[in-house]
């Protein structure tokens, strides 16, 4: 089982440019280091009617600290967001900004394979490597929005005809004709010639 396991590791690409090297930072705590790097977006960043474009550019700023237990990353990450209306279902386009820290723990890749059932919620470094796309990932999905709005006061669209309301403008409207199955109601309500309760005093007088 173990050996399933650690064949199911699988390795950062130190050419991602979300992936960072670590061995400058050295692992004395308390020594840190920032940067700044503008990333292409990873693809399936998204929810229903909201998304980040695959390769659209994120601007990224991380800060990396020794602590004892590994390396503290604190991250903030701006990104362009294209999706729909939920009212209307136009295109809507945004920005979306987030924030987030990981530990990333020190570990040997055996102790980690052994243990990976238990630790599937913790972070690790790789080597050197510290592979920042996971939690960059969950950040952002989790701020997109559910429910995205062109506008505060988007009407939506006419239920009758689909058309955007706001588009259509205060004249539209639709002539609905009476629905037939309410005319026969409408008959013994008022009584056959027209006036209310005539067929009530009919059946008085007979």
């Amino acid at each position: 089982m173990s050996h399933l396991i650690r064949n199911s590791i699988t390795h950062p690409n130190p050419r991602s440019p979300l992936v960072f090297d670590t061995r400058a930072l050295g692992r004395q705590p308390g020594t840190e280091r920032s940067e700044t790097r503008l990333v292409p977006a990873p693809e399936h960043l998204h929810v229903a009617l909201a998304c980040v474009p695959a390769g659209a550019e994120v601007t990224l700023d991380v800060r990396l600290e020794a602590v004892s237990e590994g390396v503290l990353v604190t991250a903030e990450a701006v990104a362009p967001v294209a999706g729909e209306c939920a009212r209307c279902l136009e295109p809507v386009t945004s920005t979306v900004e987030v924030g987030f820290r990981e530990l990333y723990l020190y570990e040997l890749a055996a102790d980690r394979a052994a243990g990976e059932c238990e630790d599937a919620d913790r972070r690790f470094l790789d080597g050197d490597l510290l592979d920042l796309e996971p939690a960059f990932r969950d950040a952002v999905v989790l701020a997109l929005p559910l429910a995205p709005l062109c506008r505060e006061d988007c009407e939506g669209l006419c239920p009758e005809c689909g058309v955007r309301l706001a588009a259509a403008g205060p004249e539209h409207g639709h002539d609905t004709a009476p629905d037939p199955r309410w005319a026969r109601l409408r008959q013994l309500g008022t009584g056959e010639s027209g006036q209310p309760g005539a067929r009530a005093a009919d059946r008085q007088e007979s």
